[in-house]
């Protein structure tokens, strides 16, 4: 698989990512510990889980020295998992199709993502006017798939817009400057562009298709890493149930670490974390087991088909890995 140009930036940001981690050297035996490259969003969703595994020293807790590198969406961090370059990785929602395609591993659900957005310049006030306008969206993400399902809903489709494929932080700047008439984003990039157009206009969010499909959020890793390198696998599964434990019964000190690791204002970190539903290891044992996951997997997959990016329906079990999630608890 070619490598992007993006990809090789975000690499470079191994270094800066490195000083954000403060990961351990030492494992909690004494002896040397496994070394695993681990790739995330800024974002709570994405960052959370490592802040807390920096803070309460998991990674030594269970042998491991954690190198963690910076993305800014999952399909970098899918290309990346099958470069080699990284071991286990963070997407959203709408990048679940690579793994379902096959690509990836789904070694744990995250949360459920509520942060999606179609946005829409002041004075656009519905889906149908963005008819011919310019759409900015980075492709394959959940701003992807929430622009198309909205659009599902109102009846039209991405021939009715004039969609650009672009980078968040080009959405951004594109918006706020009004070179793009909406965009299917996220936050708390969205909060930073409302900044700059504090009059924009929701059109659509996660919450308007709870019916029709969940918006779950997980962690990944490469293909060869799950078959090869079992007992890797398993620190890592019991690293992240660990940070996750915390992270239900800790939430504001959960919140105060990600700001710190990220190196914002905890403010902006809580607005964003109010935008999820954090699960806990319990409840992702129990839906696990009775099927749910399975399920939201299957609802997502459907969707896939219909948006174009699967050919036909993927079963969960071929990617959902949720017997090693339940077994890194023994």
């Amino acid at each position: 698989m070619r490598v992007s140009r993006r990809l090789i930036a975000a690499a470079a940001g191994a270094i800066v990512a490195a000083l954000l981690t403060g990961c351990e050297s030492d494992s909690g035996s004494g002896g040397k510990a496994e070394e695993v490259t681990f790739g995330y969003i800024g974002d709570f969703n994405g960052t959370s889980l490592l802040a807390i595994a920096n803070d309460q020293k998991l990674w030594a807790k269970h042998g491991l020295k954690a190198d963690a590198k910076v993305f800014t969406n999952g399909p970098l961090q899918i290309q990346a998992l099958g470069a080699g370059d990284l071991d286990f990785g963070y997407i959203g929602p709408g990048a679940m199709w690579l793994p379902a395609s096959g690509q990836a591993k789904v070694v744990a659900i995250n949360t459920l993502g509520n942060a999606d957005r179609v946005i829409a310049q002041p004075g656009i006030t519905s889906i149908q006017q963005l008819k011919g306008k310019t759409v900015g969206v980075p492709e394959g993400t959940s701003g992807d798939m929430i622009l198309t399902l909205a659009l599902k809903k109102a009846g039209m489709t991405k021939q009715d817009v004039k969609v650009v494929p672009m980078d968040p932080s080009t959405i951004v700047s594109a918006f706020s400057s009004k070179k793009i008439d909406a965009a299917g984003f996220w936050y708390p990039a969205t909060a930073t562009i409302k900044k700059q157009v504090p009059d924009l206009v929701e059109l659509a969010k996660n919450d308007d298709f709870a019916s029709e499909v969940s918006f779950p959020t997980a962690f990944v890793a490469g293909n060869q890493v799950v078959a090869n390198e079992k007992a890797k696998t398993e620190k890592v599964l019991a690293v992240l149930r660990d940070a996750m434990r915390y992270r239900s019964e800790n939430m504001d000190q959960s919140i105060a670490l990600t700001a710190k690791m990220l190196k914002i204002p905890v403010d902006q970190v809580k607005a964003d974390a109010a935008n999820v539903k954090v699960l806990s290891v319990d409840e992702l044992d129990t839906m696990t087991k009775d099927g749910t996951i399975d399920k939201w997997l299957t609802g997502m997959s459907d969707y896939f088909v219909q948006a174009g990016k699967l050919k036909s329906p993927a079963d969960p079990k071929s990617y959902y890995t949720g017997d090693l999630f339940m077994a890194a608890a023994q």
